[in-house]
This record gives C-alpha cells, sequence and structure tokens, in this order.
C-alpha cells in the first residue's frame, strides 16, 4: 500500500466525465443524461506499464503518445455512453481505424499550427531580423501567442466550458487524493482547480522548451528549418516531461512552484469551477483508478438486505445498482443527486 500511493494520478476530461490513468487501469466515469453514474475501467497497454516509461527523456515521449491515444479513446468512449438515455443497447463507438486517422489529423493540426506557422509568419519577417537567436525568440512569441489564443478562444463555447469544470474536477480530485483526504466532495471542495501535472502545462513546457533548443540552431535554409522543428520534437517532449515531472514531485519547493507557474497560470483558462455533480463524476473515477490498481472490486457490492426488509427502489425514487469486477465493460453506480 505504501508503494501504491506515490504513483502519480493524472488523467483528463471528457464528455460529461472524467478519465483518470491509474498504475495498471485507464477509470472512467460519465454522467448520463438521465443522470446516472456509469463507471468503465479496462487494463493499459504494457508499452505504457512497461520499464521504458522508467527511462528518462524517452518516457516523456511516450506519455505524449499516451495521451493521444488514451485521451482520443476516452473521448470516444465517454461520448458514446454520456448519449445513452439509461436503456441498455445503443453504445456506438468509432472504430479503430476512424481514430487513428482522427490522431493522426490531430497530431498534424498540432505540428502544423504550434510549430510550422510560427515558422512561415517569422521567415516573412526575417529580412527585418538581423540576429539569428532573436529570429528564434519572436519565432517563439508567436508560437506562445497562438496557444493563448487558441485555448481562451475555444473556452467561450459553452460545452467547452463544461468540458474545463470537469477538467476542474479532476485537478481537485487528484489534489484531494494526494492530500490524503477522503474523497467526498467536501475535501474536494478545499482544493483549487490547477494542478502543475497537467497537460495545458505540458503543452506550455512545450513551447517554451523549443523556445530555447531552437534559440541554439542558426537559420538554414527553410526545408531544414522545416525538418528541425519536426525531428526535434521527441527531444523537446521528453525534456518537457521530466520538467513536469520535477515540478509535480516538488510542489512545496521554491524551484518547483516557480517552474510549475506558468503552466499554473494558463489553467485559469482551461479549468472551471465544477458543481457537486461534476465532483461526484471526478471522485468516481479516482477512486475507481485506485480500486483497479489495488485489485478491488468497484464500486464494492452492496450489502444484502433480508428479504423481510427489501423496499422496491422505485419506492424510494433511486437507480438500482449493477456491480460488476473491476475491468468490466461498464458498470451503472446509480443516481447520485
Amino acid at each position: 500500500m505504501a508503494d501504491q500511493t506515490r504513483f502519480t494520478y493524472g488523467g483528463q476530461a471528457v464528455i460529461e466525465g472524467v478519465m483518470i490513468r491509474g498504475r495498471r487501469f485507464l477509470s472512467l466515469a460519465v454522467r448520463r443524461q438521465d443522470g446516472r453514474i456509469f463507471y468503465h475501467s479496462e487494463p493499459l497497454n504494457s508499452l505504457f506499464t512497461g520499464g521504458v516509461r522508467r527511462i528518462p527523456l524517452v518516457r516523456g515521449v511516450v506519455v505524449l503518445m499516451e495521451t493521444l491515444l488514451l485521451g482520443m479513446k476516452a473521448l470516444n468512449k465517454s461520448a458514446s455512453m454520456a448519449a445513452v438515455d439509461g436503456q441498455d443497447g445503443g453504445d456506438q463507438e468509432l472504430s479503430g481505424w476512424f481514430m487513428a486517422g482522427a490522431i493522426a489529423l490531430s497530431l498534424s493540426l498540432g505540428i502544423g499550427i504550434f510549430f510550422l506557422g510560427p515558422l512561415l509568419i517569422v521567415r516573412t519577417l526575417d529580412p527585418f531580423i538581423a540576429a539569428d537567436q532573436l529570429s528564434n525568440l519572436v519565432e517563439g512569441a508567436i508560437r506562445l501567442v497562438f496557444l493563448v489564443a487558441y485555448v481562451g478562444g475555444i473556452g467561450l463555447f459553452r460545452d467547452i466550458k463544461r468540458v474545463f469544470a470537469y477538467h476542474g474536477a479532476e485537478h481537485m480530485a487528484v489534489h484531494t487524493y494526494e492530500a490524503g483526504l477522503p474523497l467526498i466532495v467536501e475535501n474536494v471542495r478545499k482544493f483549487a482547480t490547477p494542478h502543475p501535472r497537467c497537460g495545458t502545462a505540458f503543452l506550455l513546457t512545450v513551447l517554451l522548451v523549443s523556445i530555447l533548443v531552437f534559440a541554439l540552431f542558426p537559420r538554414p535554409p527553410l526545408e531544414w528549418r522545416i525538418i528541425s522543428r519536426i525531428a526535434l520534437i521527441p527531444l523537446i517532449a521528453g525534456i518537457s516531461y521530466e520538467i513536469i515531472r520535477y515540478a509535480g514531485a516538488h510542489q512545496q519547493g521554491l524551484i518547483g512552484r516557480a517552474v510549475a507557474g506558468p503552466g499554473l497560470l494558463l489553467q485559469r483558462l482551461t479549468t472551471r469551477v465544477p458543481d457537486d455533480a461534476q465532483i461526484e463524476v471526478a471522485i468516481r473515477a479516482m477512486e475507481g483508478a485506485v480500486a483497479a490498481d489495488e485489485g478491488r472490486i468497484y464500486p464494492p457490492p452492496e450489502p444484502e438486505v433480508p428479504a423481510e426488509q427489501h423496499v422496491d427502489a422505485q419506492t424510494l425514487g433511486q437507480s438500482g445498482n449493477g456491480v460488476g469486477p473491476v475491468g468490466q465493460p461498464e458498470t451503472d453506480l446509480g443516481s447520485l443527486g
């Protein structure tokens, strides 16, 4: 159990829910249209749990791949779960080929917008910039403006605001677990929405590290500058992950707070204060991840009620609970308010 508490849990917001990435399992809790919370858990691929994840710099690339793959998978699953009104059946998930294409498209757009776009813009300004390092710094500044504009822009949409609220709930639940407090709404409410190990902080760190790395290079012909921007992404991701990992492990230290500061500030745009119903979903995802890693059934079986004391659930105005072993495709956690 002592070793279990040292694991650093993380996750992401999904459609009407939260995904938590545990040591060996993915845990997903989603509130459906009828108000019930449904829980899903499945084992992680060995690529994301094996020894390669413990190799410095290399693990940053693995985490980047994992974030793309698990993130898209969780979004797909949550969308199908949230759309169902509580009746059995009806879940329709996208095919593997479609998801692979969506990931490839997302990755291409991300590289194009945040890496190649600023390069092409600064290329038009190069005749007016004398120093190579200054050109690279201007490129990096444009890249940061793109990121802040993108995050701020999508945050204006109502549906994205709800996702950002679940994002805040996920962080608050992780904070609560790391503080060793019981996972109840009152405890989760004690914590702020930003977290040093957030994906937003990772993305910002990638951009900041890229500024420093690219500043070391001169201004070669455009094609070589494009190749360098793409080829160095794995190295930049590896360095960025180590920085984020350090900041998350030293949240109380002066250096850790200084390193985490910019990412925490940017998260003011990507998180919202959640309501109690959203916090309940995050709690279920967090509890499920810990239970799965500890080999416990989640949710725990309810005690049997003697026949003479049994009252029909509809009489109490409650939904029934389905209970199965961790890793089953789906479990109804019943109504939570």
